[in-house]
């Protein structure tokens, strides 16, 4: 096997994106070349060049939006100046046989028709759905900011030679709305690597003197829901009468220091732990002592078709979940979670304490996650998916490419 394929991400650095990490280390694994061009972290990630297990970064400074959608458009504007710089000092170099698009934004298609010029193919690895993530994050309805997402989105698609899609509602909008021929769409999930959830010891210190442990882990931005968790946390204790359970929160994002401020506006801070980033052993250890774990993503337009992986992640670790009702995670988790309709904080409330109380139910839950995940939703089977989708891309429509 042989052949170049450049991975272009924007919106998370690189290994940090843990998608892109497990597939680009996938396509080194087959004997693919693999360089990603990808934005820095701002704390690790930081070095404008590494090569990390046969994986070639390239990172620029950038710096998150803030100030609504003029944010945004300083962002991708800067974000794609700098990816096509990358890019064409990458295509200098020698031969990009493909370059591999991760949104958002829906803007990475103007590099790849500039290296196209090359003979390069385009790869479109759909991670969001974004004019329902302007829906979501935006007030305004479906207005101008809408109505361009809408045609970037159509214009990506008709770029694009092959689509990887994260699940089958993903798959159904590259068909459906993309106009993409069936054989040319592929679903990847993003799913945990079972070699980095395993289970460890419980640390019961990790409990601060409480009786259970709630768990989240994943990012932190004004989509995720951490606030309703947060909220739902005010209500188990405040109204609900309980205060026999210690959270704590795992990861950052856009809205960490906001939502730190909101624990202590609520009133738990003295029950809310956020740790911000972590290493492997503590997620392991922190999910092996959790009784609960909380998917608080509220049911919107994006949410509701979009693949949740710290769902797949609880479940790998043969823990229970509560979630808002979202069409995705009831295909993710099935009975390894409790659904609640409706965005009802209370309800969340009430469903994480009606965990807490029956032991039982929680092992049944979590045993049946762990099954799910072994037979059909580790990264074992998607890295398969990935794999067999870029031998067919290369077999198929990928010409000889000289210099």
């Amino acid at each position: 096997m042989s052949g170049h394929i450049l991975i272009l991400v924007e919106n998370l650095s690189v290994p940090f994106d843990r998608r892109v990490w497990q597939e680009s280390r996938a396509l080194v694994a087959a004997g693919y070349r693999v360089t990603v061009i990808c934005p820095m972290g701002a704390k690790a990630d930081r070095e404008p060049e590494v090569t990390l297990e046969g994986v070639r970064i390239l990172r620029y400074p950038l710096r998150a939006a803030t100030g609504g959608p003029a944010g945004y458009l300083r962002e991708y504007s800067l974000a794609l100046w700098h990816t096509l710089r990358l890019a064409l000092r990458v295509r200098r170099e020698g031969p990009v046989h493909v370059v591999q698009a991760c949104n958002p934004p829906d803007l990475l298609f103007l590099v790849a028709l500039v290296l196209r010029v090359g003979g390069t193919r385009f790869v479109f690895d759909h991670h969001d759905l974004v004019p329902e993530l302007f829906l979501s994050r935006f007030t305004g309805g479906k207005g101008a900011l809408y109505r361009a997402s809408k045609l970037l989105e159509r214009l990506t698609f008709a770029c694009a030679d092959a689509v990887i899609s994260t699940n089958e509602s993903y798959r159904r909008a590259a068909i459906d709305r993309g106009g993409m021929a069936p054989d040319r769409v592929r679903v990847v999930r993003s799913a945990p690597d079972l070699s980095r959830f395993v289970p460890r010891p419980p640390d019961p210190a990790l409990k601060r003197g409480k009786r259970y442990l709630g768990a989240y882990l994943g990012v932190m931005g004004p989509q995720d829901g951490v606030d309703y968790a947060l909220r739902a946390v005010a209500y188990l204790r405040d109204t609900l009468g309980r205060d026999d359970t210690h959270f704590v929160f795992m990861g950052g994002g856009d809205a960490f220091e906001d939502l730190v401020a909101l624990s202590k506006e609520l009133g738990v801070a003295d029950i809310v732990e956020f740790t911000g980033r972590v290493p492997d052993e503590f997620v392991q250890t922190c999910l092996s002592t959790a009784d609960v774990c909380l998917s608080p993503d509220p049911k919107n337009p994006l949410n509701d078709v979009s693949t949740m992986n710290k769902v797949v992640e609880y479940m790998a670790m043969s823990r229970p979940l509560v979630s808002f009702d979202l069409i995705e995670a009831r295909v993710s988790a099935g009975a390894a979670a409790v659904y609640v309709p409706d965005n009802d904080e209370a309800g969340f409330a009430a469903a994480i304490g009606a965990l807490l109380d029956d032991p039982d139910r929680r092992a049944r839950m979590g045993a049946l996650g762990r099954e799910r995940v072994e037979r059909e939703l580790s990264w074992d089977t998607s890295r398969e998916n990935l794999v067999d989708f870029y031998a067919g891309v290369f077999r198929t429509s990928v010409p000889p490419i000289r210099g």
